[in-house]
């Protein structure tokens, strides 16, 4: 036998078209299989509470051993996994080709497809997953929404938790009043046609949170681009389903991928890069689908195409150049590398994109937020994602940075409210760090755009 992590990890297919696949009987006995793994190894114990739920589950049993636990104690622990792909990426040493054939987050999914198919996901879930429906209605009625999502909303914020489980202090995304694919009728930015990457052209997939919540990102986006002399098109056919992939509903994943695979293949056809503004959505594009949907060689071809918004402009950086007159931003930045960046496998690319800042301090958190999704705002989640996240914390309040990112907006403003937990100080800190949520805006900033 061969020992672990000696060769590059490989992930197969997901056989979610199989009825084995939900075979109640043989979904546990794999199950068991894998804990077992897990239980004799425990690598990953610091990395989210799945682990530690399903060792103490364990530690907890009458023998001590995975052959006294009642299957029916899997669920807490199925329920913790975020699907990061942490585990997957960082720390197990049994993935495949290791004959051991470890991928315990597709193995979660796996649990969740089973429970998906037999109705066990709430409605108030399944509603929650439908992020373009959701975010079209948040935007014609913005300011009533807000209003009503405000931690601070003592009438709204209680009843959310008690019909769909959202924990009242959890802070939820806003909404903007325009979409940025409206934005973005309305201006296009001048092409720098003396930038050493003119010529360039790519379309900007919107992603539901750039859309809906915050066409900052995108706009910033844009223009950067377009002072580097590429041509950009903003284009959101639909949500990429990663919070459906959460829940298990992997059949809407699969229509998603095809339906989408097929919009932007046109655009691909003209000679058009791909780009996704945020790292879950990209990761969605350049891994999930073509193992959800093997064989479809329009979504192998968007695989292929497909970059992170940071990524993208590092590749610039290092083939042709930037543009020049970047400037230095005032006070200190932190970037947290989102851990759906890292299981992109393509190294801390939006550190490297800020580094191009001149004179400006830099400093990199790699380390898990604790949001993971829709998970971490959930009444029954809310305080463990804030646990797993305190590290990240306080290293953040240590720093006391002007400007605070992540490619993930969502796993920015989680990691601030657990510096507001902190203490007062930090608190009073945290209301410091400018609004800047994705290290994109921050380079449009230099930029002076």
């Amino acid at each position: 036998m061969r020992e672990g992590s000696l060769e590059a990890p490989i992930r197969h297919p997901i056989p979610w078209r199989d009825a084995d696949f939900y075979h109640p009987a043989k979904l546990d006995a794999e199950l068991r299989r894998v804990f077992d793994i897990c239980h004799g190894c425990r690598r990953c114990f610091n990395l989210c509470d799945t682990f530690p739920r399903l060792f103490d589950l364990i530690d907890d049993s009458k023998s001590g051993e995975l052959d006294t636990v009642d299957s029916a104690g899997f669920k807490p622990v199925i329920d913790a996994c975020t699907l990061c792909d942490m585990c997957f990426m960082t720390k197990c040493p049994y993935v495949p080709p290791h004959e051991f054939n470890v991928d315990f987050p597709h193995l979660m999914l796996r649990a969740r497809a089973q429970e998906f198919k037999n109705g066990k996901v709430s409605f108030p879930k399944k509603q929650m997953t439908r992020t373009d429906r959701n975010g079209r209605i948040g935007c014609s009625v913005s300011g009533l929404v807000n209003w009503a999502c405000q931690c601070s909303n003592k009438v709204t914020r209680p009843v959310m938790e008690a019909a769909a489980g959202i924990h009242r202090d959890a802070k939820l995304p806003s909404f903007a009043p325009k979409t940025l694919t409206d934005r973005a009728k309305s201006s296009s930015p001048e092409i720098n046609t003396d930038a050493p990457a003119f010529g360039r052209k790519a379309v900007l997939y919107a992603t539901c949170f750039g859309n809906y919540n915050n066409p900052a990102i995108g706009e910033a986006a844009i223009k950067v681009l377009a002072k580097n002399g590429v041509e950009t098109q903003i284009v959101h056919p639909r949500c990429c389903a990663m919070p459906q992939l959460e829940h298990g509903d992997i059949e809407a994943v699969a229509e998603s991928a095809t339906a989408t695979a097929g919009d932007l293949g046109a655009w691909i056809d003209k000679g058009y890069d791909v780009i996704a503004l945020v790292p879950s959505c990209a990761l969605m594009l350049k891994f999930e689908w073509p193992l959800i949907v093997p064989g479809d060689e329009a979504v192998e071809l968007l695989s292929r195409s497909t970059s992170d918004l940071s990524q993208y402009l590092v590749g610039i950086a290092k083939n042709e150049g930037l543009a020049e007159g970047l400037r230095p931003l005032d006070g200190g930045v932190t970037v947290h590398i989102a851990c759906h960046a890292r299981a992109q496998n393509m190294g801390q690319k939006a550190a490297e994109m800020l580094r191009l800042l001149p004179q400006t301090e830099i400093s990199v958190i790699e380390r898990c937020s604790g949001h993971g999704g829709a998970w971490g705002v959930m009444k029954d989640n809310f305080e463990v994602a804030l646990k797993v996240g305190k590290p990240v914390a306080r290293d953040v309040a240590k720093q006391n940075p002007g400007h605070m990112v992540s490619e993930c907006p969502l796993a920015r403003d989680h990691i601030l409210q657990g510096v507001e937990r902190l203490g007062e100080d930090s608190a009073s800190m945290a209301a410091r760090i400018s609004a800047a949520q994705h290290p994109i805006e921050l380079i449009a900033q230099a930029y002076g755009l």
